[in-house]
């Protein structure tokens, strides 16, 4: 690419900053655009890097004159200035889309609405104990364009959303997996789950027959989805299954993971991560590892002593006998289905956010098994409440971390678990789910 291009970075977060700090190492003219403020932390490195920018607005005067626009995940393709930018002619592109252009180094991305965090760790931490020269970005960490700014790496495991996939062009990854697909951001999508969908099929879209496409084969949504994107997705696909037995992919022998490539097989039969969604979890990691030819050994050792990632089914403290789970990630209700499910104690339960066209049905029995209480975190707890009124004796509301916690504790008994897994996002009240998952903890701590 030209040095003399005339970038437009939307947006000031993570990927905002990445991509306009991978433009600048390019030597292109780079200018950052926010609609809203930019912190602190944010600003000092746009000014260290000598990196313009404005908040509060977009001078469309001044986004006009760009060669191309780099868009932030969180703004919609349906705000203005992103279609007078398209009107005009600009190319309009994610941050994982730039970063890809100027990297050297081949991809495993992942996507899915549950487990692609863990995922991407377990496959990351399988790569790095192999002696790869491999780095972990998108969702996590540092975004992708700074990384590739700082330190192009031969490797990256990427943890990727459906946001940052709308708008790619030649992204593509090596392996691809897709973990899962439920309801999740329907709000960004018409209300219209297909969408959704076919927004995840996109990580496979510009694939080719030496690439690998993984993908969850119990999952309805993702067959679904599979079958209606199946004429662009190039790739070698691989399922991953606790329910068939297929002859290549990942699947369940005697209750141990068995990964089948080329009628080789190899099992793994010692996982630190327990539960169901745990178990897809290992398998596309593993199955990921071993088609990069990844030493059996190395992989088994990786899935074994594995840790739990922060905020997902993070076990805190125990305060006298009441065991307390930070499980701040399970942004929508499938990921709180799961947390649930794993639960082995009577359980309070913290819940509630920003809604996203939440459907609770789903939740009722598990509730009705596991739940002794529910406390309400969130400024409208309306629909929580109407669901669960006659599934549980006792529903509480707060609107501050403190109040719940210390509610929870007091509905709790020797024996107990608090568990915070709002099934919502975090923005009502805090300003991520990070956050929201530090105060828990910091709260937890000072009973």
């Amino acid at each position: 690419m030209s040095p003399s291009l005339h970038i437009a970075v939307l947006g000031a977060g993570e990927s905002g900053v990445g991509a306009a700090l991978l433009a600048k190492a390019k030597g292109h003219e780079v200018w950052v655009s926010s609609l809203g403020s930019i912190g602190s932390e944010k600003t000092r490195i746009l000014d260290e890097n000598q990196i313009p920018y404005e908040e509060g607005q977009h001078t469309f005067s001044k986004l006009l004159a760009c060669s191309i626009a780099i868009k932030s995940p969180g703004i919609p393709n349906t705000a203005p200035v992103v279609a007078q930018l398209r009107e005009a002619g600009i190319e309009v592109i994610s941050e994982i889309e730039w970063g890809f252009r100027h990297s050297r180094g081949k991809v495993i991305a992942i996507t899915g609405s549950n487990g692609k965090t863990t995922t991407a760790t377990l496959t990351y931490k399988i790569l790095k104990k192999a002696g790869l020269d491999v780095a972990l970005a998108g969702n996590i960490g540092l975004s992708y364009a700074a990384q590739v700014a700082s330190n192009d790496a031969h490797w990256y495991v990427l943890e990727v959303s459906s946001f940052q996939l709308d708008d790619i062009v030649t992204f593509s990854p090596h392996i691809a997996v897709v973990t899962n697909i439920t309801p999740d951001h329907l709000d960004r999508y018409d209300n219209d789950l297909s969408k959704y969908a076919a927004s995840k099929m996109r990580i496979g879209i510009n694939q080719g027959p030496k690439d690998f496409f993984i993908y969850n084969a119990d999952d309805p949504e993702t067959q679904r989805a599979m079958a209606s994107a199946q004429e662009s997705l190039g790739a070698t696909q691989f399922p991953i299954t606790v329910l068939e037995t297929p002859q290549e992919g990942a699947y369940l022998e005697e209750e141990n993971i068995t990964i089948s490539i080329n009628q080789e097989k190899m099992k793994i039969e010692e996982l630190a991560l327990q539960g169901k969604h745990n178990t897809y979890n290992s398998m596309a990691a593993g199955l990921s590892a071993k088609l990069l030819n990844i030493r059996k050994e190395v992989i088994r050792d990786s899935l074994a002593d594995f840790e739990t990632i922060e905020h997902r089914l993070e076990s805190v403290i125990d305060v006298l006998g009441i065991e307390f789970i930070n499980d701040s990630k399970a942004t929508n209700v499938n990921s709180t289905f799961y947390a649930l499910e794993s639960m082995k104690k009577p359980t309070i339960w913290i819940a509630g956010g920003v809604d996203k066209g939440n459907d609770y049905s789903q939740l009722l029995p598990l509730v009705g098994q596991h739940v002794k209480a529910i406390v309400c975190l969130g400024v409208d707890n309306d629909k929580i409440i109407q669901e669960f009124a006659q599934s549980v004796d006792m529903i509480i509301e707060t609107q501050s971390m403190s109040d719940a916690v210390q509610m929870a504790y007091s509905l709790g008994q020797k024996g107990d678990a608090v568990l915070l897994s709002p099934a919502c996002a975090s923005f009502d009240l805090f300003e991520n789910y990070e956050d929201r998952g530090r105060q828990f903890k910091e709260t937890v701590r000072s009973l």
